[in-house]
């Protein structure tokens, strides 16, 4: 009896240590949301501190969105988009605040801070650890064939439908500036956002969705390095309930 209780507990343990971290409830990834452009010469720190956060903290799914409204001071950002700059807009309206800047940093969809702010930065990711709000467990894994597969958990204690959010994002883009406040400099990008859309809600019960190449490319003009999935809250413009990121090429 002994000897089988012993065999049953190894293999528990065995499949337990297989559970990718990114499923359990209790170690949430928080959310970056970096909007920021090559147009603004406050920018370039800020996109620094980002790509350091997403290369040293695996607790953190840390996003740059490139926003448009720079590019008519001389240099036209190539990664910024309208549908980018509305996202942000949209947090200025949830969160109330008069007016939106760079760099801005929107922490979970619940607060932000200047992007640059290292202090008031890592003390933002503190505190939405610390919070004792809902949270759905996400999880994405890659297979041979560059298929994704997104798990989504369950919440009993959430009520609506949450939007789940596809992000396509690049690692990284380097970029010679020739105008603008920027001119002369030379700026490194860390995971751009190139597209976004939404594939579905969820609405409290656990979800499987299995998403092929062709689907990958409709969020952005194409593929990108990884994907990112949000799930969120208020019609997708509110708090974030849980996230993972994944990238492509290491399947």
């Amino acid at each position: 009896m002994t000897k089988i209780m012993k065999f049953s507990a190894l293999l528990i343990a065995a499949a337990l240590a297989f559970l990718p971290l990114s499923v359990r409830a209790d170690d949430p990834k928080v959310v970056l949301e970096l909007f920021t452009s090559q147009g603004c010469s406050s920018c370039p720190s800020a996109d620094a501190y980002l790509g350091e956060l997403a290369a040293t903290r695996d607790d953190v799914v840390a996003l740059s969105f490139h926003v448009d409204y720079w590019n008519y001071i001389g240099w036209e950002d190539r990664f910024a988009t309208e549908e980018t700059t509305t996202r942000q807009r949209d947090y200025g309206r949830a969160l109330g605040i008069a007016y939106i800047y760079t760099p801005q940093l929107v922490i979970d969809g619940r607060r932000h801070v200047v992007g640059s702010n290292k202090g008031a930065v890592k003390k933002a990711i503190s505190v939405s650890k610390a919070a004792k709000s809902k949270r759905v467990p996400v999880a994405l894994s890659t297979s041979s064939s560059g298929r994704v597969t997104v798990k989504i958990g369950e919440s009993s204690g959430y009520h609506g439908a949450a939007t789940i959010w596809l992000i396509s994002v690049d690692r990284e883009h380097t970029t010679s500036v020739d105008a603008g406040e920027n001119r002369g400099r030379t700026l490194v990008n860390y995971n751009v956002v190139r597209g976004f859309r939404s594939i579905g809600r969820w609405a409290g019960s656990a979800m499987t969705l299995n998403l092929g190449p062709d689907e990958l490319a409709s969020a952005a003009k194409g593929m990108g390095d990884g994907c990112a999935v949000l799930v969120q809250a208020n019609r997708g413009k509110g708090r974030i309930l849980g996230a993972d990121i994944v990238w492509l090429d290491e399947s």
